[in-house]
């Protein structure tokens, strides 16, 4: 059988168990990743699987199976299954269940891809990992660790109304990170993120990192991060760098516009929202400088597809325009729930997980200025990048974030090194409070956004570049 001959049959076995609308995945992934460590290669991790998940409407409820096996006699029984599950949970009264009406087509999608990143042999990836880490650690550096991850997944999608999609997703990307231990403090610089930078092409992405040439400049400053002095408490403007505010929109924007947190269907794990449906369209999220996009058409960018995991097309929405909430991440359950007339947002991490609402490409337009003249614009502030620590509450409104590095910023000049550098605010608050935004906008990768029981682990994209916030405090207070 094909794959799509065993999501076909999947499908129709759901069907004649008595589902009123049925959908099945077949779904090929491929993984690799290695860490290095000190000069030396420290594991290689290589993994495949391949099976089919499906999903069947019963009434206002959903069943869920899934199967390693592409049998007819599996797929056939996979579907089954998921009808009868359905049916046990319909039992229990529930409001109606009806989707957002998506049209029915053939196609096919493939990801970017100039050099295949499984292609390249495992020697030239560790070389590059080994020679990063000796060179940070030759610049005195106490750990100093590299890592690269790749992902190849192929997905076959057969729908009850119609749809066969097949697309192809490679997505790749690394870093490096070199930490120092003082008396009583240890300090972290990574490049260009402590993850990495991930995004959905090929390892051309990894080779434009050039890790090498940064691994002496991190390292020297996480040990000179060792003596800085900590940065200070009290409010002031804040100038957040693109890699840190990228992080920003993931935790108060991205999560708080995922509709199912809206509506209250991920309260027991991942919490809700502080956002309320009757304020779409007229709430001041932030100011007019504010542009928040929902955009999976972005060209490599790592939360990028041609259909989501229900087969809805790719298209690019606003969430936040001028500064006013507009739009929100949805499924064609959730958003019909809702009286939306779009989905679009639902993916899931593998064959044997439940698709559900995800972050694709959620980001910030460009602004008119650039980073030097934000600086030379702030009279009295700190800049803060990459990530260090993060804190959020359950309703992606308090928040309290920590950052690798900062500097003093002074008369329009950027001043001393400052370790430990923090931040806190109020999500609307805080965005309401952005003056200034650059232009030199970067599309970060995140792989590893955490939601769902059981959990799943997400690919998400934040278009971001530096940005000024004023009267912000950071610092601890002694």
């Amino acid at each position: 059988m094909t794959e799509f001959d065993a999501a076909a049959a999947a499908v129709q076995a759901a069907l004649d168990a008595g589902a009123r609308y049925a959908d099945a995945r077949v779904m090929h992934r491929r993984y690799e990743s290695m860490t290095a460590r000190n000069g030396d290669v420290e594991e290689l991790t290589q993994d495949e699987s391949i099976g089919i998940g499906v999903r069947a409407l019963v009434g206002a409820s959903w069943g869920f199976h899934a199967v390693p096996d592409l049998s007819d006699a599996a797929a056939r029984d996979a579907g089954r299954r998921a009808a009868r599950i359905a049916t046990a949970s319909a039992r229990v009264p529930g409001p109606p269940v009806d989707l957002v009406p998506v049209e029915a087509v053939t196609a096919s999608w493939a990801s970017g891809c100039q050099i295949d990143p499984l292609g390249v042999p495992l020697s030239d990836k560790g070389d590059l990992l080994v020679g990063a880490t000796r060179t940070m650690a030759e610049h005195g550096a106490d750990l100093a660790e590299g890592l690269y991850q790749i992902w190849d997944t192929a997905k076959w999608f057969v729908s009850s109304e119609g749809h066969r999609i097949d697309q192809r997703i490679r997505e790749c990307g690394g870093g490096i990170s070199a930490t120092s231990i003082g008396d009583g403090e240890t300090q972290r610089r990574s490049w260009p993120s402590y993850r990495g930078q991930y995004g959905t092409t090929g390892w051309e992405l990894v080779e434009s990192l050039d890790l090498a040439a940064h691994a002496a400049q991190i390292a020297e400053e996480s040990r000179a991060l060792l003596t800085a002095p900590p940065c200070p408490a009290g409010e002031t403007d804040l100038i957040l760098g693109g890699e840190q505010l990228a992080l920003q929109i993931h935790e108060s924007v991205g999560h708080a516009i995922e509709l199912d947190r809206i509506l209250g269907w991920e309260a027991a794990f991942a919490g809700t929202s502080w956002l309320d449906l009757a304020q779409l369209g007229s709430l001041r999220y932030g100011s007019e400088l504010m542009n928040v996009t929902i955009d999976p058409t972005i060209p490599g960018a790592l939360g990028s597809f041609g259909f989501d995991d229900e087969g809805s097309p790719a298209v690019k929405r606003d969430a936040v325009r001028d500064g006013r909430w507009v739009g929100v991440l949805a499924g064609r359950d959730s958003a019909a729930m809702a009286s939306l007339d779009y989905g679009g947002s639902v993916r899931a991490d593998g064959w044997a997980r439940l698709p559900m609402v995800r972050m694709t490409n959620v980001g910030l337009e460009p602004g008119p200025h650039t980073l030097d003249e934000i600086i030379a614009a702030t009279d009295d502030g700190v800049l803060m990048d990459l990530n260090r620590s993060w804190s959020i509450d359950d309703k992606r409104l308090n928040f309290q974030f920590g950052c690798e590095i900062g500097w003093e910023i002074k008369k329009g000049r950027r001043g001393r090194m400052l370790r430990n550098p923090t931040y806190t605010g109020i999500g609307p608050l805080f965005w309401r409070s952005m003056d200034m935004l650059s232009g030199e906008t970067v599309p970060w990768g995140t792989p590893n956004c955490g939601k769902g029981q059981p959990g799943q682990t997400g690919h998400t994209g934040h278009p971001a570049a530096p940005a000024r916030f004023r009267n912000v405090r950071v610092g601890v207070s002694a």
